[in-house]
């Protein structure tokens, strides 16, 4: 599976007549929609967010803060969730991380601690390919982590059976080959690669916020629509 990043996108940027407007995105510009739409979990006004990432991809560690300040702004309007893309396939050890933890319900406590021990091993390695072992020794390395609940759950039945179903629900039913990539109600999808398409925004902190614009306008398209 192919992930391109945003910023490799600026070589070959698809222009546009039209004027761009992240506060309020255009389908096939600022945003797309899923041909099947995918079931979302949502109650009364309430939208489903999703983030797809991976630890080791230095853009969603840079969108990072500003993504979680803008999911802590929306409050009760949206459920947020994330889906740690299968980047080695069925075998990911990162998402096999991501999966333990979030069964545990420790996820988003450790997610900028993985963000940035991951990055760091990246960094050092020179290589996006980590293995099982450097991602055990970075969760033996979290905080508070209980030793034991955490084995006990990486070599759960679920976990397992959830990581090997992982790549399906990613490429045939979500169809996210990039990441950061952000699907709103399971079927609005957009990320800061695709808004910089129609924006030619370089600087990476307008980007992010840019990208929050449209997410900020999906929301309140969803909710409309209710």
């Amino acid at each position: 599976m192919l992930f391109l990043r945003f910023a490799i996108l600026a070589a070959s940027l698809v222009l546009t007549t039209a004027s761009a407007a992240p506060t309020d995105p255009r389908e096939g510009a600022e945003y797309t929609v899923l041909s099947v739409a995918q079931p979302s979990q949502t109650a009364g006004r309430k939208v489903e967010v999703i983030e797809f990432f991976m630890y080791h991809c230095p853009f969603c560690h840079a969108l990072e803060p500003t993504l979680a300040q803008w999911v802590k702004k929306q409050g009760d309007n949206i459920i947020f969730k994330r889906i740690h893309i299968p980047y080695q396939g069925a075998s990911d050890p990162e998402s096999h991380l991501f999966l333990t933890l979030q069964a545990m319900g420790k996820s988003e406590v450790y997610q900028a601690a993985v963000l940035d021990a991951v990055g760091e091993i990246v960094r050092r390695k020179r290589s996006e390919t980590l293995t099982e072992q450097e991602i055990l020794d970075v969760a033996h390395k979290l905080p508070g982590i209980d030793q034991a609940a955490f084995t006990d759950t990486w070599n759960s039945f679920g976990v397992k059976t959830l990581l090997n179903r992982l790549p399906g629900v990613v490429s045939n039913g979500y169809k996210v080959n990039s990441t950061p990539t952000v699907v709103v109600d399971g079927k609005y999808v957009t990320s800061p690669g695709q808004v910089s398409e129609t924006t030619h925004t370089r600087d990476q902190r307008q980007l992010f916020q840019e990208t929050m614009q449209v997410l900020d306008a999906l929301i309140t398209k969803v909710q409309r629509s209710k």
